[in-house]
């Protein structure tokens, strides 16, 4: 509704994980470089935590455009399935056929695969979000596809993306196994009050905004005191503030709108 008012091509706060919104704070810059430096010198894990809608899966969808087609990669999004399950969710991610196969024989199809796009000059790259819900049984089942491997390197790259939550599964003693591989990690802190109000303004340059509206001073304190400097609270309370604006017909955003925003956020429509 307020897009056509502030001039804007596209919604500036949708809290979908578009790549092209992505605002590289100095942490998110540090996550992607750690990314990359795990896959491209093939570290066989990585991984990366983080607080719910600190930017993990947006960061995620950067680096496979980035990646492009000198890499060969497989996203798992919804790791709660059992160990046969997951090995088949993988290897149909990668495009291969192992309908009616079990367990030993999808993981020589997914051998014979990654043999194959190593042939091919391609690095196989397997990315799991929400890593923190996989069992230890999956957990371990991710740890030993890590083993398929020639006299000389990894064959496959695996990225694990995931709540605080992962490190403190990763740390039980039953993993350490595949503690131990983890070579590279980095964990995404959320943003500082000055980075959320270079934040905003990113997102709305990118939204194509002819008629910007003026964030004041204190709506951008409030902002960072509601969110604490998460990316998708900060999506959510903007999104309904410039929504207030529209309906208010007012080029500023002020700390009066956003509180009208975070009310309406918290279901106090009313109050």
């Amino acid at each position: 509704m307020y897009l056509e008012y502030y001039g804007m091509a596209e919604a500036p706060f949708d809290v979908t994980p578009n790549p092209r919104f992505l605002y590289y704070s100095g942490k998110h810059r540090e996550a992607f470089n750690h990314l990359m430096f795990g896959i491209h010198e093939r570290k066989g894990f990585v991984q990366l935590t983080g607080e719910v809608g600190a930017g993990k899966t947006t960061i995620c969808r950067a680096l496979l455009e980035q990646l492009g087609d000198q890499h060969s990669t497989a996203v798992i999004l919804n790791p709660a399935l059992n160990a046969d399950q997951l090995v088949k969710s993988i290897a149909m991610e990668f495009g291969l056929d192992v309908r009616g196969m079990d367990r030993l024989d999808m993981i020589a199809a997914l051998n014979d695969f990654f043999v194959r796009q190593m042939g091919e000059g391609r690095e196989t790259v397997l990315i799991v979000d929400d890593a923190q819900a996989l069992s230890n049984e999956l957990l371990e089942q991710v740890r030993l596809l890590s083993n398929l491997e020639t006299d000389d390197r990894k064959l496959l790259q695996i990225v694990l993306m995931g709540q605080p939550e992962l490190r403190d599964r990763l740390n039980d003693p039953a993993m350490r196994q595949l503690r131990q591989r983890i070579t590279v990690r980095y964990h995404l802190n959320p943003l500082r009050q000055p980075e959320v109000a270079q934040y905003v303004q990113h997102r709305m340059q990118v939204s194509g905004a002819k008629r910007a509206p003026q964030f004041t001073w204190g709506a951008m304190w409030r902002i960072y005191s509601y969110s604490g400097g998460v990316p998708r609270l900060v999506n959510a309370v903007c999104d309904k503030a410039l929504l207030a604006g529209f309906v208010e017909q007012s080029a500023r955003i002020n700390h009066r709108l956003i509180g009208r925003a975070i009310r309406e956020l918290e279901g106090n429509i009313f109050v």
